[in-house]
């Protein structure tokens, strides 16, 4: 057995204990009383009504039931009212996961409660008819012998996907910073500021994980200027120096967000991160814009290497790159960000029209 293959059993047999060990304490603290998530049922079945009677006795699930919608009144305690109401009800009470029927509910319905749930963060499960269960896009949980469909996790969602690109990430930035910045940073020191006054590294407050803010590092390319945080740079854009233009056109102005990479607050791949004034705007036009937020911002993307980096003169520029973010996010892989930065690498020498 080969080194590679030793440690990759080693860090597998781990993470399976450690995921053992954790579901068998959660257990045991939701028994407290703890950690309880708060559910809802919407549209009421003979199934759903056997769920919500799971809920309610078994504490050791987590869940803490606060009731059901149903078009179709009925005289209960648990009745919250018809199905159009349940909208507001989940935004005011907290809510954490929605259990909706198939049997209840038209297409339609599930279709804007899909999409309601992916927006607002709530995990949504289905109450399925027997035809439903084997859909590719869900798995199947049972509650005692009921069963219901869970939307399969998205690759970001796993612990091991967290993990691994961590490490991966640590280790990457980590050599460039020791490798490649630790000499670029007194050349370039010394070329930027012969030109122009002003600090070596620019830096300006991005949107990243969840919308959270953080102080993003470049090379200083520009000008120092009143818009820079306002205004994106554009084609011939006399703001740049000429230093700038030889640093912008190589991505070498990038190579500082190696430090962002290290102290957690970007990945090598991921969406680009966008500063706050663009965000307010793409969100207004752009639909699921915001999902790019659930993970955290690349010094590369998927986006960037189909060219769609840069400036963005249309509308179908910014539609595009959120199209491609979300792809990557739905189908991440560790390869696929291999392929990712190789193509960008092999971008530098071919040259990019986008990279002024």
């Amino acid at each position: 057995m080969n080194n590679q293959l030793k440690v990759f059993l080693i860090i597998f047999s781990g993470i399976s204990a450690f995921k053992l060990l954790y579901f068998y304490l959660l257990k045991i603290y939701r028994k407290s009383g703890l950690n309880f998530r708060n559910v809802v049922v919407i549209g009421l079945d003979p199934t759903s009504k056997k769920i919500t009677e799971i809920f309610n006795t078994e504490n050791d699930l987590g869940y803490r039931f606060k009731g059901f919608f149903s078009d179709k009144k009925i005289e209960s305690n648990n009745y919250l009212g018809p199905i159009s109401e349940s909208y507001k009800y989940l935004l005011e009470n907290e809510i954490d996961e929605i259990y909706c029927s198939l049997l209840t509910l038209s297409q339609n319905q599930i279709k804007e409660f899909t999409k309601f749930t992916s927006d607002k963060g709530l995990v949504m499960k289905l109450i399925p008819d027997d035809k439903d269960l084997y859909s590719k896009d869900f798995n199947v949980e049972y509650y005692d012998t009921i069963p219901v469909l869970k939307a399969k996790k998205l690759p970001f969602e796993l612990a091991e996907t967290k993990i691994v690109k961590r490490l991966f990430d640590i280790t990457f930035s980590s050599l460039i910073i020791v490798f490649v910045l630790s000499w670029h940073i007194p050349i370039l020191w010394v070329l930027i500021k012969l030109e122009s006054k002003g600090p070596l590294f620019f830096k300006q407050k991005r949107d990243g994980l969840n919308g959270d803010q953080f102080v993003c590092f470049k090379f200083r390319s520009m000008q120092i200027n009143s818009v820079s945080n306002l205004i994106q740079t554009t084609k011939n854009d006399n703001r740049i120096t000429n230093v700038g233009k030889f640093i912008r056109k190589t991505s070498i102005d990038e190579l500082p967000q190696f430090f962002n990479v290290l102290l957690g607050e970007m990945s090598v791949v991921g969406p680009r991160p966008h500063m706050k004034s663009q965000s307010k705007k793409f969100i207004l036009d752009v639909e699921n814009y915001m999902r790019r937020n659930s993970v955290k911002p690349g010094i590369t993307g998927l986006a960037q290497i189909r060219g769609f980096r840069g400036e963005i003169e249309k509308k179908s520029d910014i539609e595009n790159r959120v199209r491609l973010d979300i792809f990557y996010i739905e189908n991440w892989s560790f390869f696929l960000d291999v392929r990712i930065m190789i193509q960008t690498f092999l971008n530098i020498f071919k040259g990019d029209e986008k990279a002024y």
